[in-house]
């Protein structure tokens, strides 16, 4: 029997800082909670629903899933669903939530990519799993190259329409497409929401690509900020025997961690030790420093850690130095 849970009243009183998305009336935590780890059924129901908790009472409303979360695909969603119904049943105008589709979810041909016939299909599945009438946002997960751009962006349109989701988004879609979307979204008036793109101290290949977003009123929030938990001081001396990249490397391989790599993170910790915070603070900081960033999509196995990543709302604002100590960094061969 799931406890009786009373939200933090005060969660909204300062804890928590928001942005505008874009040029739409939609304000998100500058920190959003992701699904993507924790919240399969490798984690116990209640280390996810704690964490669940503790983001809501620090001011964290948004959630961000994916039908193939998991594992097992769609577990994620599943737990969504019951934390939904256990905890927040009177929450819901809360909380923004939302799902993506486009990469492999069932077998056959209509398991995948961004057909119309995967997108809508998934969305309902989605929305039967988590016990919503209607998400937030929906995204299409990634580009796909074999199916007419209008079909795919025409099925999201016709998705909002129907009351299925209130706003669209791309994610991992390409520049040249990414602007076709924007474009024909917009004529629809069914316009795009927001761009979800890789950003990280290591990865900033996405840089060009969010202030093309924003240039047409598009929002943009970061996954993998911490490039997996490169960028915290996990890794400093090396790979520990209980770390992610020691037990499943399916997503941070041992050969990421590459001599050039790690005299990185060392020196990159030197400049957050001399800010006086921790690496992974002055990590998520840099991201936020970006105006067009909207939010920046964190994870978390605990609540503890959790709270910690709130430590970078309070990061002092970069100097001019700083910036180009680390891009110094990041630079080196």
């Amino acid at each position: 029997m799931v406890s009786a849970y009373i939200p933090n009243a005060r969660r909204y009183d300062g804890m928590m800082q928001y942005r505008r998305c874009g040029q739409s009336g939609v304000m998100l935590p500058k920190l959003s909670l992701g699904f993507w780890h924790n919240f399969g059924q490798n984690t116990p129901d209640e280390q996810s629903r704690s964490i669940v908790r503790a983001a809501f009472d620090c001011g964290i409303t948004h959630f961000d899933l994916a039908n193939n979360y998991g594992p097992e695909p769609g577990a994620a969603e599943e737990f969504m669903g019951r934390v939904l119904h256990d905890d927040f049943l009177h929450h819901r105008d809360e909380l923004f939530i939302s799902t993506k589709a486009a990469y492999d979810m069932w077998d056959g041909p209509y398991g995948s990519w961004a057909s119309r016939k995967h997108l809508m299909a998934s969305l309902d599945q989605s929305l039967s799993r988590m016990r919503l009438d209607y998400v937030d946002l929906f995204y299409c997960h990634r580009y796909d190259p074999n199916t007419p751009l209008q079909e795919t962006l025409q099925a999201l349109v016709d998705i909002v329409r129907s009351g299925k989701a209130l706003y669209v988004g791309l994610s991992r879609w390409p520049s040249e497409a990414a602007q076709v979307g924007y474009d024909y979204l917009r004529r629809h008036d069914v316009p795009c929401l927001i761009y979800q793109g890789r950003l990280n101290l290591f990865d900033q290949a996405v840089k060009q690509q969010m202030r093309e977003a924003a240039e047409v009123g598009v929002g943009f929030i970061s996954f993998s900020p911490l490039a997996q938990g490169l960028l915290t001081d996990r890794y400093l001396h090396g790979i520990p025997k209980d770390s992610r990249m020691a037990h499943d490397p399916r997503f941070l391989r041992p050969d990421a961690l590459t001599p050039a790599v790690q005299s990185r993170i060392a020196a990159l910790n030197d400049i957050a030790a001399q800010r006086g915070e921790a690496l992974a603070t002055m990590a998520l900081a840099w991201i936020l420093h970006h105006e067009e960033v909207t939010s920046v999509l964190v994870g978390a196995s605990s609540p503890e850690q959790l709270k910690r990543n709130l430590a970078c709302l309070a990061s002092a604002p970069f100097t001019a130095e700083e910036l180009q100590a680390i891009d110094n960094v990041i630079k080196q061969q």
